[in-house]
Order: C-alpha cells, then sequence, then structure tokens
C-alpha cells in the first residue's frame, strides 16, 4: 500500500494526502498547470518535498534513494533519451519483444537511433522503458496523449493485465475524463495547487 500524508513542495498551494493499495488505480485530473505532474515528481522523489511516504510500511526517507526507484517507476510527459539508440535504454530487449509487437512496433526497434520514432513511437518505447523494471508503483503522466486509439486501448489493457496479475499499483494523470473512468476507480483532482478526492466527504 503507498500512503502518502501531508506531502507538500514547492508548486503545490496544500499539503496532499491519500492511500492507494497494490492492484488499484488513482486517476488524477486537472487543468493544465494545476501541480498534476508535479505531484507525481514529487511521489516520485524527484523534486525537493515534505511529509510521509511509504510503501508496504516502509519509510521514503528511511531508505536509499536507488531502492524507492526500484519500488516506483516514473512516466514523464516528455521521457528522456540520452543515448543515441534505443536499444540502449532497455536492459533485455529480447525479453521485451511480446510487448515490443503488442504496442505495434518492429522488433528491430532496438537498432533505431533515437532521432528516428515518431512522438507516439517514443511514448510506446518510454512506456515499455517504464515496465521493464517491473516497479511496485507506476506514475503515468499522460502516457496515451500522444497516440491513436488503438494504442491506446492496448496501453490500457497492459496496465490493467499488470494490476491484475502482479499487483501493480497506478497513478494516471489524464486529460481525459472518459479514460479515467474506464482506467481507475478512483480520481484526485488537482486545480491551484490543491488536491481532493472526487466524492470523498
Amino acid at each position: 500500500m503507498l500512503d502518502i500524508r501531508d506531502l507538500r513542495r514547492q508548486g503545490l498551494a496544500a499539503a496532499v494526502s491519500f492511500k492507494l493499495q497494490a492492484g488499484e488505480c488513482l486517476g488524477v485530473r486537472g487543468p493544465s498547470g494545476a501541480g498534476k505532474s508535479l505531484l507525481l515528481r514529487a511521489i516520485a522523489d524527484l523534486d525537493p518535498s515534505d511529509g510521509h511516504v511509504s510503501w508496504q510500511g516502509q519509510e521514503r526517507g528511511q531508505m536509499p534513494a536507488p531502492d524507492w526507484r526500484k519500488i516506483v517507476g516514473y512516466l514523464p510527459a516528455e521521457p528522456g533519451w540520452w543515448a543515441d539508440r534505443v536499444g540502449d535504454h532497455f536492459q533485455n530487449w529480447a525479453v521485451l519483444l511480446p510487448l515490443v509487437t503488442r504496442l505495434g512496433l518492429p522488433a528491430d526497434a532496438e537498432h533505431w537511433p533515437v532521432t528516428r520514432p515518431s512522438t507516439g513511437e517514443r511514448m510506446r518505447l518510454a512506456f515499455l522503458r517504464a515496465l521493464e523494471r517491473a516497479p511496485k508503483l507506476l506514475l503515468l503522466d499522460e502516457p496515451t496523449a500522444a497516440l491513436d486509439a488503438k494504442s491506446v486501448a492496448i496501453v490500457e489493457e497492459i496496465v490493467a493485465e499488470r494490476r491484475r496479475d502482479q499487483g501493480l499499483a497506478v497513478i494516471w494523470v489524464s486529460h481525459d475524463p472518459e479514460q479515467s473512468r474506464r482506467v481507475s476507480s478512483r480520481v484526485l483532482q488537482v486545480e491551484q495547487g490543491r488536491a481532493w478526492e472526487e466524492g470523498a466527504v
């Protein structure tokens, strides 16, 4: 279980608190600039923050940063690429081939220069990269914004399968209210740096 209490960081006007069970997906919605990405970055421990963040009782502040990175996977809206070749961003491309083909990517995409993939291909590749390390908690920041309807459906299916079969917990930022309803059972609304759960009293 992810337990967040009084999480604060610059750019968020108020502390954020919620819990998320293994296998559960929390949708995050709100206008552009509201603080949705800042919230994900704070949970991923990529930006300085205060408050209580733990996974299965393990306090984030009490473990080395690399250990937290093994638990939490983060897919930003604009993923970074640091090597010249696509395959250099993966640990074992061969193991990922079933997912590669399922996402409509060619098996030889590992040999592509990073300048070759389209925006949609880059997002699918970054999604694969986030899954490869088998995180327990996956933070998704508009992972399907640049994808066609078929690819959107496939990404949603893969996440649903990981939730069901592996207990993957997911926090999914989306501007699409229909998608939020499809992929999550709870929605956190973020506006002007404040966050609250829809339907909460």
